[in-house]
């Protein structure tokens, strides 16, 4: 036998087990696909994204899931979700269901550890900057009381924000510009008492944002009296 027809025998033969792997392929596909079902397509996340956020922060993504393994309130639609924000943590790859997501305007499910508290406060703050997932430092400003001057003092820091929503502004505000949010920090037991007091005792209670990534602490306590010393 030549060379050449050596070589067109072998070339042939490859082609029969390429054509025999490839539709043993599809067979196998096809027997598969009939054992999972249909499949349906479902939101999923392509990034992790913390409690609170904005859903649009998941770049989420349609995806084809088989309909046995699709939870019954997979979202199909990011476009009905427009302004929705999750109510839990959700890692990258997740399914977006109707369960973990919250329209604008509605109350978090925070996930709390053990001796942690979500304290209700109405603050002053830019309602643009105090949002969910944002840290803050809490200043509270103290009524002068007999021989003790009034006081400003950073009561809190590096607290985490896990919701908030702009606040009527108080009849005491001069200014219309000082805006006010009402905003659920996550605090531990003392700290929500003591935010409790602060909201019904103090002059004023305000938010101060942090830059993201800033958890230097070691300020709390410092304080400046009414005499601006």
């Amino acid at each position: 036998m030549t060379r050449r027809r050596r070589a067109l025998l072998l070339l042939a033969l490859a082609s029969l087990l390429a054509a025999l792997a490839a539709g043993s392929v599809r067979r196998r596909e096809a027997t598969l696909a009939r054992a999972l079902g249909p499949s349906r397509l479902v939101l999923v996340t392509r990034v992790a994204v913390p409690a609170g956020a904005p859903l649009a922060t998941a770049r989420p993504l349609l995806r084809p899931l088989p309909r046995r393994f699709a939870p019954p309130d997979a979202v199909a639609s990011a476009a009905a979700l427009d302004g929705a924000r999750v109510a839990v943590e959700l890692p990258a790859g997740s399914v977006v269901t109707a369960a973990v997501v919250r329209a604008p305007g509605t109350a978090v499910a925070a996930r709390i550890g053990p001796g942690e508290r979500i304290a209700e406060v109405v603050a002053h703050g830019d309602p643009g900057a105090v949002v969910a997932g944002a840290r803050v430092d809490v200043l509270v400003t103290r009524e002068a009381s007999g021989t003790h001057a009034g006081a400003t003092v950073l009561a809190l820091e590096d607290v985490e924000v896990v919701d908030a929503r702009p606040a009527p502004p108080a009849a005491s505000d001069v200014d219309a510009s000082d805006a006010r949010v009402d905003a659920s920090l996550r605090v531990r037991v003392r700290e929500a008492v003591y935010l409790a007091a602060a909201q019904t005792f103090a002059r004023d209670v305000r938010l101060l944002v942090r830059a993201p990534g800033d958890r230097a602490a070691g300020h709390a306590g410092v304080a400046v009296d009414e005499r601006l010393r």
